[in-house]
């Protein structure tokens, strides 16, 4: 039958295409989708509607969603609400970069390649490392990735993490690992500070282990206090010691390179890029050029050079170990349209920002840490934070001295117009009744108060 939107999409090419491709019919080519979860009944698509009509349905359905403009999120646990300077969106919205937003060839856009070699360099400053590359997909792929860098270059197959670690980037990484032969072991952490059990971690890293990945700040806020502890027993192992951190902590807490972390990664979203439902997002991977560790770099790197006669400066793709060039079945990494766009508006972030722009907004985030904490600790039978340690932009609110459940206490806030941050229960049913709060800079004094206020009524009701 023809489509008038797929023109050659007719009843004599279907059946040409299912006799090349040794198909009875179209059915066949979704024989994977098991048969109890695949729809019996044909969808209830209205129709055909005019442009008008589809935008007003649109709309009508919109209207159902409440963004962060009517309510007021405490919610992290990987993506925060964060400040965007407008010029962020008036740089990376210019058509010189929008239509060569990733670096595919060398002859790229000397604009694009610019502009990521600024972001390469102010991510190695900001990490203390020697070497970063144009951006990953995400943190989780940053952490899949450096799992797999860890294995190649020392020859070994464990990869040690830590037990409070965020399911989603455990999930991802455990899909590159599996592949690539690696066993993914857990080290305990203490239960009432969250630090790194150091002599069970000795115990684990024998001499077939890769590497060993820690946060800092942690997925649940809180901070390591002895990574340098961490480090050596790593390093007397002769595996690599890899650091996650939160790129807006580091102008108050010091730079993973500082620590002796061999690779450093993290998510670069609250750099001048919006939450968006959820992505795109920026990976963020860096590390000492030691080692032979950037030859086992994923991703690309731009360099800075002269143009033929020596006058002028040059940007070119110095390293593309991907699979689509020169190396093949020997690349490291197969990372197609990355986030360059994404890379492009962090530096234009952190060219605004600078060193104190950074220890601003760390001081900030802090300060507001610490208030809502002091705050919220002030209400009868409830927990704040559980871990008692240092935290930063994220801690954990136990109600296991209340009477009301994590979802009930989630509904009534939803009624104040507060996003009350994400239950671990499922995640970490060990911390009972336990959410997972996020303070940035967006939020106000009045906005943490306001918390405080519904909280303690919702719990005396």
């Amino acid at each position: 039958m023809f489509n008038r939107y797929i023109p050659n999409a007719t009843e004599e090419n279907r059946k040409k295409l299912e006799k090349t491709i040794g198909i009875e019919n179209v059915k066949a080519l979704f024989s994977d989708i098991p048969q109890e979860i695949r729809l019996k009944k044909p969808l209830r698509i209205p129709g055909p509607l005019s442009e008008l009509d589809v935008r007003r349905k649109t709309e009508e359905i919109l209207k159902k969603n409440h963004s962060i403009k009517e309510l007021t999120s405490f919610l992290g646990g990987g993506i925060w609400p964060h400040h965007v300077p407008a010029v962020v969106d008036e740089v990376s919205s210019r058509s010189e970069f929008l239509t060569s937003y990733t670096p595919y060839q060398p002859e790229i856009s000397q604009g694009i390649l610019q502009a990521l070699f600024e972001y390469q360099s102010m991510i190695c400053e900001l990490l203390d490392m020697d070497v970063a590359n144009c951006s990953m997909y995400d943190w989780a792929t940053s952490l899949g990735e450096a799992a797999r860098m860890a294995a190649r270059v020392t020859q070994r197959s464990k990869f040690i993490i830590p037990h409070f670690i965020s399911p989603e980037r455990l999930g991802v990484l455990k899909v590159y690992a599996e592949p690539a032969g690696i066993e993914v072991i857990e080290v305990n952490q203490d239960l009432q500070t969250g630090q790194i059990d150091l002599e069970d971690l000795k115990e684990k890293v024998s001499k077939d282990a890769a590497g060993v990945y820690i946060e800092n700040p942690s997925y649940l806020g809180f901070l390591i206090d002895s990574p340098e502890a961490i480090a050596e027993i790593v390093h007397d192992a002769g595996g690599l010691f890899i650091v996650g951190v939160d790129p807006t902590s580091l102008g108050v807490l010091r730079p993973p390179g500082n620590y002796e972390a061999d690779i450093a990664i993290g998510e670069g979203q609250p750099l001048g890029n919006y939450m968006n439902g959820g992505g795109p997002l920026l990976g963020i991977f860096a590390c000492k050029d030691e080692k032979s560790l950037v030859r086992q770099m994923p991703g690309r790197i731009v360099g800075m050079t002269t143009t033929r006669d020596g006058k002028d400066r040059a940007f070119c793709l110095v390293l593309q170990t991907r699979e689509q060039h020169i190396r093949r079945h020997k690349a490291t990494s197969n990372i197609c349209t990355n986030e360059a766009l994404c890379a492009l508006r962090a530096a234009v972030y952190m060219s605004l920002l600078g060193r104190k722009g950074f220890r601003e907004l760390g001081e900030i985030i802090l300060s507001r840490t610490y208030y809502a904490i002091k705050m919220l600790s002030e209400i009868e039978d409830v927990r704040v934070p559980f871990f008692e340690t240092y935290h930063f932009k994220e801690f954990t609110v136990n109600f296991d001295g209340t009477s009301k459940s994590l979802q009930e206490i989630k509904r009534e806030l939803l009624k104040h117009g507060i996003v009350g941050g994400k239950p671990l229960i499922r995640e970490f049913p060990e911390l009972g009744q336990t959410t997972l709060l996020c303070v940035t800079e967006m939020h106000t004094l009045q906005d943490i108060e306001r918390l405080h206020r519904s909280l303690k009524d919702i719990l005396e009701a």
